[in-house]
């Protein structure tokens, strides 16, 4: 496993609960000094913040389909807030509990929400009624944390008590769902109150957990396996097993040297993430129960851990803030040669062309870094055929294998004919060549095919990533700026301020180059004499050119385009991040998250219009202006800003722009013929002026 990449950080009071939006970039964290804020962690702005409890909020959870989020605060009380951004506010208050609320949760279908209390009891209340239609007892200390399961009738519960408890509340649902007769808006009544006369066939307990030594802060049930995972103050994580009649311990997993405040199964893979008071986030393996990572913070314990449901981010809640990270990066390894993409895919590398679609596999990689991980980077050498590919783990390392000469046939295996190096960044410099950076001892080897080092250079500036420069020449990235260098004479060419490049683009002519950041574009040209620069709030993910020399580039949320001298704009809006490889015509080709080629179709005649206005190519232009329906205030604004009135004219319908227009371009004809329509003393006075400016005479 690399390093866990954070996405988005804030600093706050400690924070005690998280929750994630289901299909908005939204966060919600609940704080120790009584406040609820609302992230959008994709933008890094707070939304909004809402501040009604008294005293530190411990539970937060935002509804699965509705604009509703849960607070439950150590005033005792429950909240369900409107999260819609036009009408923010408090809805209702749940009264009942009598010690701090730890958790709250809504059902994924039912109209219930589940609380957790320090009064020793958990509470199902009916949200649409308002009342308290379950309160279920047995624990003898505090309840730590309570959840639904995911799709059965089932609730786990962590205490104080050194136990877990399953409880069945399938009888809540043969139970009327409005149980507990007339309710008003206020909160439910006592236990003595006439709803609970039936309440003990409502809810049972079904298995009680025991086998940690100290008390347990969180419990939660696997996605989709019948699996049970507990935290404990005992520094343990215990795994857990259902069956229909009774509930085993699987394992446990140690290496916390305090309490585990927070564990949870990772969605989609074999994973454990979990965090404690000892200052660390730890993942596990959950098959071998093994310690995969650690990621360590200098003075923060962590409280909670909040999972993504649908996308591969975590949360965590620590004593100055919180941090949304990823475990691993989801960007595909490729590259692009001639009329194919070169790509890898579920541990293979594969070729997809771009004329006929197809998509074969060509190499095994599975057995390439221990434990396999998905490459960082593909090379590819056209004239031997063959791919070199990186990754991070075990400090980095390289792969240069052949792949085969025909796609027919049997689908080898790197690990047999490939040669590996330690090495961070490596790639083809030439036919028979390709430099390897080793970032601790900071040298670069020159190597050849049969992977001997040829030659050892040390780069002029404190180097993280090597890319290709052209013939014989490299792109060295440092912290602060971008050196373009030759390994043949070992000297640097040019030399560019920039913030740490990430991805380096050339456009098809090999003319201009495109260097990427977390959020700027530099484009230049291949001496480095810097065009133009571009800064975006939202990370930038991948870019290509287009036949034009135009360059597109993905965002988190967008395509946009960039002309080479600045000008930039918004192509289409993305529900999910892509990663651009060909741009043609008027399609782009792209691959998904989970490295699936894909085609979008979008209209460049915007940016095409720009660029023959650009290049003072008029033909282009009025075949643009006749044969597509560009209007609107923008290209109208666009053509003014940049001195060409006479062509917004064409644009124009409206009379007293097409009169301003024509007077600002000295066009009397349209000028006469708009102010004979308007009719207005002020516009025969300008037409007036302008006429004798031009000495003529007979307007």
């Amino acid at each position: 496993m690399s390093v866990m990449l954070t996405k988005f950080e804030s600093k706050s009071n400690r924070v005690k609960g998280l929750a994630f939006h289901p299909t908005q970039p939204l966060l919600a964290a609940s704080l120790h000094n009584g406040s609820v804020q609302l992230w959008n962690y994709r933008m890094g702005v707070l939304v909004d913040r809402f501040e009604e409890h008294e005293g530190p909020v411990r539970g937060v959870a935002i509804h699965p389909s509705r604009a509703l989020l849960v607070t439950g605060g150590d005033d005792y009380k429950i909240k369900v807030w409107d999260i819609r951004p036009q009408n923010r506010r408090c809805l209702f208050t749940l009264l009942g509990h009598l010690d701090y609320v730890r958790t709250v949760q809504f059902h994924h279908e039912m109209p219930w929400i589940l609380s957790a209390s320090d009064d020793q009891t958990i509470r199902i209340w009916n949200s649409t009624s308002r009342q308290c239609i379950a309160i279920l007892t047995g624990h003898s200390h505090y309840v730590m944390s309570a959840q639904f399961h995911p799709k059965e009738d089932l609730v786990v519960s962590a205490s104080m008590d050194q136990t877990v408890r399953v409880w069945d509340i399938s009888g809540l649902r043969k139970g009327s769902p409005h149980q507990g007769g007339p309710g008003g808006m206020g909160g439910g009544g006592g236990p003595g109150s006439n709803q609970f006369e039936t309440f003990d066939n409502f809810s049972t307990v079904k298995y009680v957990l025991e086998g940690h030594d100290r008390g347990v802060n969180f419990a939660m049930f696997h996605p989709t396996l019948p699996l049970i995972i507990s935290a404990a103050d005992d520094r343990v994580i215990k795994i857990w097993r259902m069956s229909e009649t009774k509930a085993w311990e699987v394992d446990s997993c140690r290496g916390h040297f305090n309490n585990v405040s927070s564990a949870l199964f990772h969605p989609k893979h074999e994973l454990i993430v979990s965090c404690g008071e000892d200052k660390t986030v730890r993942v596990w393996d959950l098959a071998k129960r093994t310690a995969i990572q650690t990621f360590r913070r200098e003075h923060d314990r962590f409280w909670v851990l909040a999972a993504h449901p649908n996308l591969n981010l975590f949360a965590a809640g620590h004593d100055s803030g919180l941090i949304v990270f990823k475990l691993e990066r989801e960007r595909p390894a490729f590259t692009v040669s001639q009329d194919a993409l070169y790509y890898v895919r579920d541990k293979y590398v594969r070729t997809y062309d771009f004329g006929t679609g197809s998509d074969i596999g060509l190499l095994s990689v599975r057995k390439f870094g221990s434990p396999y991980v998905p490459p960082r980077t593909l090379s590819f050498n056209p004239a031997e055929r063959s791919v070199i590919l990186t990754i991070s783990s075990d400090n980095g390392l390289y792969e240069l294998a052949p792949l085969p000469q025909s796609a027919q046939g049997e689908v080898k295996d790197s690990s047999v004919d490939g040669k590996r190096g330690n090495g961070q960044s490596a790639i083809f410099v030439a036919r028979n060549r390709f430099a390897v950076l080793n970032k601790s001892t900071q040298l670069i080897e020159v190597r050849d095919l049969s992977n001997s080092a040829v030659k050892s250079i040390k780069p002029p500036v404190q180097t993280n990533e090597i890319f290709y420069g052209g013939t014989a020449c490299l792109i060295l990235s440092s912290t602060s700026s971008v050196v373009l260098y030759d390994i043949q004479q070992q000297k640097t060419i040019a030399e560019l301020n920039s913030p740490p490049v990430k991805y380096v683009v050339w456009s098809n002519d090999g003319s201009l180059v495109a260097l990427m950041s977390k959020h700027t574009i530099t484009i230049a040209n291949k001496n480095f004499s810097q065009h133009t620069l571009i800064h975006e709030t939202i990370r930038i993910k991948s870019g290509s050119w287009d036949d034009s020399g135009v360059f597109l580039y993905s965002t988190l949320n967008h395509v946009k385009y960039c002309l080479s001298q600045g000008d930039h704009g918004v192509i289409c809006t993305l529900d999910n991040p892509v990663y651009l490889t060909r741009v043609k015509g008027k399609t782009i080709h792209c691959l998904d998250r989970s490295a699936r080629p894909r085609t979008i179709t979008f209209d460049p005649t915007e940016y095409r219009f720009k660029l023959a206005l650009l290049k003072n190519n008029y033909e282009e232009m009025l075949y643009i202006i006749r044969t597509s329906n560009l209007l609107g205030q923008s290209i109208i604004s666009y053509l003014q800003q940049k001195g060409f009135p006479e062509i917004a004219l064409h644009f124009v319908q409206d009379t007293n722009t097409r009169f301003e227009l024509a007077i600002e371009c000295g066009n009397l004809d349209v000028a006469m013929e708009t102010a004979r329509e308007i009719n207005r003393p002020d516009c025969w006075e300008r037409l007036a002026q302008q006429a004798l400016k031009q000495g003529n005479h007979k307007a």
